[in-house]
């Protein structure tokens, strides 16, 4: 009985020891700052990454409703290489032009705030024509849970082909400008940068900036960018590592920068600034004006 007792005691001390050499832990979930600073993540990927980032959809906290009266522009449609029509808020020129300003949405979507800044650029600018693209192809967010859903979903893959599909619709002799928000901001660039030589100017408002020199290298025209410095979601050090990258490459870049944060050109956002707001406004009219 008592050489029972100890080989059991023996199985069970036997069985622990297994038990610990053998137990894993499970594996936490990565984090986006880990995708980001562990493996080779390509900027557009990052941009769709930051939707996921914890905090970061408590910068952009619920829209207040927003009915735009009498809209100067169109629905219009324009068809995709990915097979996919894409489309947009159009307004046309008075005269025919060949200057075109691509309007690109925050997380939002193509709601009314988007479709009234492209009304006023559209005024404020001497005979262009004004497409805000819809990078959601419809969707609209009302709710962070929603815009984190939408913006986490957008593939760069259809992200591009909308874009591609815009210039196309422009046309090849089209000189094509952008201005863009938060989301909108990253793909302002982005878009930049698939025009190729069309592009002859870039606005971006607090929107994550590419991070690969080879591809700051294709940009062919000047960029002015508008950044908070106590922005949680484009930390300073990105901001500052973005310029630098631009001017090693030899590209022309204007950056401006406010106590403010992120989405202080938003007049539904907490971190709205009416005099920030303004100043950036009246420097990139500026900048568009001197270059078209």
């Amino acid at each position: 009985m008592k050489k029972l007792s100890l080989i059991t005691v023996a199985a069970f001390a036997t069985a622990l020891l297994f038990s610990y050499t053998f137990k894993k832990e499970t594996p936490k979930p990565l984090t986006p700052e880990c995708y980001v600073s562990c493996f080779n993540i390509e900027t557009r990927e990052m941009i769709q990454l930051d939707a996921a980032k914890p905090g970061f959809a408590m910068l952009h906290p619920k829209p207040t409703n927003f009915k735009l009266e009498n809209p100067l522009g169109t629905s219009i449609q324009f068809v995709a290489a990915d097979g996919t029509n894409a489309g947009g808020y159009f307004i046309k020129s008075k005269k025919k032009s060949n200057k075109w300003l691509f309007v690109i949405q925050e997380w939002w979507g193509l709601n009314d705030y988007i479709k009234r800044e492209a009304d006023k650029y559209y005024t404020d600018l001497d005979n262009v024509n004004v497409l805000a693209i819809d990078m959601y192809d419809g969707k609209l967010a009302t709710t962070p849970d929603s815009a984190m859903a939408f913006m986490s979903s957008a593939k760069k893959e259809r992200l591009e082909a909308i874009v591609n599909a815009a210039i196309t619709y422009a046309g090849k002799k089209a000189n094509i400008y952008t201005v863009g928000w938060c989301f909108g901001g990253g793909w302002s660039l982005q878009s930049t940068i698939l025009a190729g030589k069309q592009a002859k100017g870039c606005v971006m408002y607090y929107g994550r900036p590419e991070k690969d020199v080879e591809r700051l290298k294709t940009i062919n025209c000047d960029v002015i960018g508008f950044f908070g410095n106590q922005d949680k979601g484009i930390s300073q050090e990105v901001v500052n590592t973005f310029e630098a990258n631009m001017k090693t490459v030899g590209k022309k870049i204007s950056l401006h920068r406010y106590e403010a944060g992120h989405g202080f050109a938003n007049p539904s956002n907490p971190s709205f600034n009416k005099e920030y707001t303004q100043d950036a406004y009246s420097k990139a009219i500026a900048f568009l004006k001197e270059r078209m």
